[in-house]
């Protein structure tokens, strides 16, 4: 499966791009261990988002306030 595929299928969780990116970068930085590749840990997190229900990606809506508050 390539990444692209990922990519759209964590869409179908969480429909804002912008927001997407950030809580994949963020949850990459956080579950990345030394010995693995970053790509595979990336991949990791796309299918958690994708396989998730959009309550439980968004369950901590002070941190998801306080993300809208930097971006803007």
């Amino acid at each position: 499966m390539m990444r692209s595929d990922r990519v759209f299928d964590a869409l179908q969780t969480l429909r804002n791009r912008y927001m997407l990116c950030q809580l994949a970068s963020k949850a990459t930085r956080k579950f990345h261990r030394p010995s693995t590749r970053i790509q595979e840990t990336m991949n990791g997190v796309l299918d958690r988002i994708a396989g998730a229900e959009r309550q439980n990606v968004l369950s901590e809506p002070e941190n998801f306030a306080e993300a809208q508050r930097r971006a803007a």
